[in-house]
């Protein structure tokens, strides 16, 4: 399904059709469905009576005004956060696979009515009819093998960037929400901001003009990356379910810090990101964040190539100390929503012109520096004298639109702020302060929540709550639909990363045509005992 019909969707312009966005392959094959006419009046006359019909139980006896019955999986680092985004919701039960960590300590204080588990099956298993909706916030590994667990229940989800770690699992969760008519969210949390919602319209309705060029970076990692697995093992911690932590992939043994002033240990609390078994680097950390404008405001679709040039040796265990990757977009049509639509004409059609992407990550290798490295991986200098001019510097994370009519630049890690300048101008100028920024309307329904940056993790937590008490899927800007698909697109550099090579990709039929050695990377073969739901 096109973004942009999506979007219209969002408007309530257009009915939901309920059929699968795509087939997952049994041979290696996924088809788009279709709808015929006869279709397209049914699911029209039937829509208001799925709403109805399709709420949970629970769900549809409850006063809108009521709260929702929440578990938290995953409560350190990220989670905790996560947590007290819904503090104004009850929060039933707490999950977390080390029960010895501060964050444990810290967060059974703060949620003392909550039961606490170590294994989020056994959690759902025994609570299941109490609880209306889910936050994981566990390694990147174990998402989708949760959320889907969840989602089989029936319950509204809301996960961590990235959506999964896999591409298949993105397009597992993608038709699980759309089949079962959940609510869901991508915890990409710049969503919520006025900022990035007011890029995504004005890029659509051209104020830059037809984009070819799309250049974005990050300061990550900030954590270990390019290591061989250490030899040895120690104890597991008491406090830790070490088999659950490692779900999915395959076992290995533990070993904590080998650093006894460092609290992280090779792997867990928060190293894992830099593993390929469990993480997805530097790219899968960040990508969702600091590519979501140009992805949303282009309606950026499958890649036809990727190509991924580490810096520095690559190996099996984890990714690079950093990497320049190009993801190559064909021509492609979006749909925006009329000002004033009528019965036939929704919306109407814009077409992109080719686009290249680039990601830059890490740097020059540097043990003495955080992350092992120097930061310098950024767009050319040339693309950058602007941005120079403007701050005097380079920022460590930042995004770039080049287009035939101007520039717009964002220097967050969100695209919560972004400048403009147009062809012919001298410098940037904030988009609030552009003259040709307020020409275009406003279409992009605002999230009511979002007031400041610290507060858009909150915002993002409370669209979700308030789509799953009024039963609206549509209303979460980064549902599973969406998150999904920037998702797949970025983990299509780590499949680059990790193949060795460039990847012709076949988008519905999930091949890279070219490489069939990557078929490993793109569908992870799950440790026994371990499965999607």
């Amino acid at each position: 399904m096109p973004l942009l019909l999506d979007r219209a969707m969002y408007y309530g312009r257009v009915p939901k059709s309920s059929g699968r966005l795509f087939s997952l392959p049994t041979s290696g094959t996924a088809e788009l469905s279709r709808i015929d006419r006869r279709e397209f009046i049914k699911t029209t006359s039937l829509a208001a009576g799925a709403v109805a019909l399709g709420a949970p139980a629970l769900l549809r006896g409850q006063n809108l005004n009521s709260k929702l019955n929440i578990a938290c999986i995953g409560i350190g680092g990220k989670g905790r956060s996560d947590t007290d985004a819904c503090a104004g919701e009850n929060i039933v039960a707490l999950c977390d696979v080390d029960s010895g960590s501060t964050a444990y300590e810290v967060q059974t204080k703060k949620y003392p009515d909550a039961k606490f588990y170590r294994d989020f099956r056994q959690m759902l298993e025994q609570m299941g009819d109490r609880i209306d909706a889910v936050t994981v916030s566990t390694p990147d590994h174990m998402h989708a093998i949760v959320a889907s667990l969840a989602m089989k229940r029936k319950k509204a989800v809301f996960c961590q960037k990235p959506l999964t770690q896999t591409i298949y699992e993105a397009r597992y969760l993608r038709n699980m929400a759309h089949d079962r008519k959940l609510v869901t969210q991508m915890g990409n949390q710049g969503s919520a901001a006025d900022g990035l919602r007011r890029a995504v319209e004005t890029i659509q309705d051209g104020l830059i003009g037809q984009v070819h060029e799309v250049h974005v970076w990050s300061n990550r990692p900030i954590w270990p990356q390019a290591m061989t697995r250490p030899a040895g093992q120690d104890p597991v911690p008491a406090t830790l379910e070490w088999d659950t932590w490692i779900g999915p992939a395959p076992m290995r043994p533990y070993i904590g810090s080998r650093n006894p002033k460092d609290r992280d240990g090779i792997y867990e609390p928060f190293n894992w990101r830099g593993w390929q078994d469990f993480g997805t680097g530097a790219l899968g950390d960040m990508a969702c964040h600091t590519v979501n404008v140009p992805f949303r405001a282009l309606d950026l679709d499958y890649p036809t190539e990727i190509e991924a040039t580490p810096l520095g040796p690559v190996n099996r265990e984890s990714y690079p100390i950093g990497a320049t990757i190009r993801f190559a977009f064909p021509k492609r049509k979006g749909h925006i929503p009329l000002e004033h639509p009528h019965l036939f004409h929704h919306d109407r059609t814009i077409e992109h012109d080719a686009v290249t992407l680039w990601w830059y990550d890490g740097g020059k290798p540097d043990p003495a520096l955080r992350g092992g490295h120097d930061l310098s991986n950024k767009p050319p200098k040339e693309l950058t004298v602007d941005i120079v001019a403007l701050q005097g510097r380079v920022p460590d994370s930042g995004c770039l639109l080049i287009g035939d009519g101007g520039t717009v630049f964002s220097p967050d890690d969100y695209g919560s702020n972004f400048f403009v300048k147009l062809k012919g101008e001298e410098k940037f100028v904030q988009y609030l302060k552009h003259p040709a920024v307020a020409q275009y309307p406003e279409r992009i329904a605002r999230n009511p929540y979002a007031s400041a940056p610290a507060n858009f993790g909150v915002a993002h937590a409370q669209e979700w709550i308030t789509a799953i008490k009024e039963n609206k899927p549509e209303m979460c800007y980064s549902r599973f639909e969406i998150g999904a698909r920037l998702t797949e697109i970025m983990l299509l550099g780590c499949v680059s990363l990790r193949a060795g090579q460039k990847i012709e990709w076949d988008g519905p039929k999930m091949v890279a045509k070219n490489c069939p050695q990557a078929a490993r990377f793109i569908r992870r073969e799950d440790r026994s005992g371990w499965a999607l739901s």
